[in-house]
C-alpha cells in the first residue's frame, strides 16, 4: 500500500498561485499513475491532472494551461503548481494512485487527505 499526505492548500486571491505537494510512502510509488483531483461543496470529486510513472501527463480542460503536474520519484513526491487562479478553482484537493491512467474517482482505492485550496474574488 502508498500512503499520500497533501500539504501546500492556503488562501490565494484570482490570479495568484500555490504548489501543492502530494508525498507518498511506499516503495512501490514509483511505477504508479498519480492523480490529483477536488471535490467542492456539494459536488461530485472532480478529475484535475495526472502523470504516469515516465512523466507523461494528462490535464483536464479546465485547467489546462494554468496547472502543470510534476514527479520526483527519488523523493516520492508529485507537485501540482497552479497559476492564473480561478474563484471556481475553490475546492479540497486530493491525491490519489493507480496502476494505470485512471480519470475517474471510483477507480481508486488510496488517498490522501486533502488539502484545502481557496480562492477570493
Amino acid at each position: 500500500q502508498v500512503q499520500l499526505v497533501e500539504s501546500g492548500g492556503g488562501l490565494v486571491q484570482a490570479g495568484g498561485s500555490l504548489r501543492l505537494s502530494c508525498a507518498a510512502s511506499g516503495r512501490t510509488f514509483g511505477s504508479l499513475h498519480v492523480s490529483w483531483f477536488r471535490q467542492a461543496p456539494g459536488k461530485e470529486r472532480e478529475f484535475v491532472t495526472t502523470i504516469s510513472p515516465g512523466g507523461t501527463p494528462y490535464t483536464a480542460d479546465s485547467v489546462k494551461g494554468r496547472f502543470t503536474i510534476s514527479r520526483d520519484n527519488a523523493k516520492n513526491t508529485v507537485y501540482l503548481q497552479m497559476n492564473s487562479l480561478k474563484p471556481e478553482d475553490t475546492a479540497v484537493y486530493y491525491c490519489a494512485v493507480a496502476r494505470y491512467r485512471y480519470t475517474t474517482s471510483n477507480a481508486y482505492d488510496n488517498w490522501g487527505q486533502g488539502t484545502q485550496v481557496t480562492v477570493s474574488s
